[in-house]
């Protein structure tokens, strides 16, 4: 016979004779007698009619094997809970995440690339800085935006002379940046907005139209530039947009100037002396792929418009000038092909090859921004500085250092007037500066 056979039919007053003759058999086990009615609350777990009748009258001393008994003894008497009345699936912590306190207060990651941190839409405002390469603007934009509109406006006082050739030649020469520019950016997934008028007319409809969070926009240094930098930057304000500048138009940033720029020296050699020595940023690659344009407003990119469009007379143009391209694709084979040329004929002298036709080689290109003047240095100080260090001669200007020292030399001179120009582009009676052999 089984131990628990023998166990359910000795009496209860036996039980305890019977625990003190055999400790070892029931050493695992406690005494205590179970109601299912008690430890299975019928109300809730057995509605079903055929089930709870099972149970519906009262047990009387349902017989439970003392090995089990003994058991819920042990587990159950130190405290007795009393059925519930309700079952309850609530928990401390809310099922629905906008009830967590943990989410209530609002969080921007420090990752830009996380979306919770992102701005919902920008508005990239392109002006002298007709590139995807070395373009600080941009690449910050699409950074910390989910969405990006790239905005260029053929402003009509930038073409006041329109009668004369250079209104004529800087007309074309900017049409044919901008198409290239726009090129670029539909290759890597994005386009450009064109329009004829004022920016500071043209951005606070856009930015009403697309809900625009920010302008990026680079800061210029002629006194008609910055006046229209504040022009703009009042109307975004009226918008509650917010301006964010940046500086790409020097080989040294004006943030790593030694100086304030109110201190800048007024001629060369004292800004030569200061700045000697003064590393250059790297350049900053071109993305690979762009932010998308934004869906709301849809806002058409518009066509590209004609020299007439601008109000300037269009003449015929003769000679170099009609050769030159606009554009950051002709910039970059300019100066893949200026390298050649150094490496080709190092020993033909400075001036006829490098340096007379220096500027007229690459200067339209960096005015316009189609090309920085890092990524000019960069390029040829890898490719042609052996070749231009030792063309150089003592009246050449040649210092010792080599090709990079001279390559130095002509891009300082650019800093200088742009620099000298930015610190008087506000206040009247500004100082003229005289220098020669710089780039435009």
């Amino acid at each position: 016979m089984e131990a628990s056979a023998q166990f359910a039919d000795i009496p209860e007053a036996n039980a305890a004779e019977l625990q003190r003759q055999s400790p070892l058999a029931m050493a695992p086990f406690a005494t205590a007698s179970l109601s299912l009615a008690t430890a299975l609350p019928t109300n809730h777990f057995f509605q079903q009619p055929k089930i709870s009748a099972l149970f519906s009258g009262q047990p009387t001393a349902a017989r439970v094997p003392t090995q089990a008994s003994s058991l819920a003894h042990l587990s159950l008497s130190s405290a007795v809970c009393p059925p519930p009345s309700k079952i309850s699936f609530k928990s401390t912590i809310s099922a629905n995440p906008l009830q967590s306190p943990l989410t209530l207060g609002p969080h921007r990651p420090l990752d830009p690339s996380s979306a919770a941190g992102l701005r919902k839409c920008s508005i990239v405002l392109f002006r002298a800085d007709l590139r995807v390469h070395d373009n600080e603007c941009l690449n910050a934009a699409n950074n910390e935006s989910m969405s990006v509109l790239p905005v260029f406006c053929f402003d009509p006082r930038d073409y006041a002379d329109k009668s004369s050739g250079k209104a004529a030649f800087q007309a074309s020469f900017a049409l044919e940046s901008v198409a290239d520019l726009r090129n670029s950016l539909r290759s890597r997934g994005s386009d450009l907005v064109v329009r004829v008028g004022r920016p500071e007319e043209v951005l606070p409809e856009m930015a009403k139209a697309i809900g625009a969070d920010a302008v990026y926009v680079q800061r210029e240094v002629s006194k008609d530039a910055v006046k229209t930098e504040e022009r703009i930057e009042a109307a975004m304000k009226d918008e509650g947009v917010e301006m964010k500048y940046f500086w790409g138009s020097t080989l040294f940033h004006m943030d790593d100037l030694p100086f304030k720029l109110e201190d800048m020296p007024v001629n060369y050699e004292g800004f030569q002396q200061k700045v000697r020595g003064l590393e250059v940023r790297k350049t900053i690659a071109a993305l690979d792929q762009l932010k998308g344009m934004p869906k709301r407003g849809d806002v058409e990119v518009g066509e590209l418009p004609s020299i007439a469009d601008l109000g300037v007379n269009p003449i015929v143009q003769e000679g170099k000038a009609a050769s030159m391209i606009g554009g950051e694709t002709e910039a970059l084979q300019r100066i893949k092909k200026f390298a050649a040329e150094c490496q080709q004929q190092p020993n033909k002298g400075i001036n006829n090859v490098y340096g007379a036709t220096f500027s007229c080689k690459i200067a339209p290109w960096l005015t316009s921004g189609c090309i920085s003047p890092r990524a000019m240095f960069d390029e040829l100080k890898k490719t042609a500085s052996n070749a231009i260090s030792a063309a150089i001669k003592p009246s050449d200007g040649g210092d010792g250092d080599g090709g990079s020292s001279w390559m130095m030399n002509e891009l300082m001179w650019r800093d200088f007037f742009r620099f000298i120009t930015k610190k008087y582009s506000s206040p009247i009676g500004a100082p003229t500066t005289v220098g020669a052999g710089a780039l435009a």
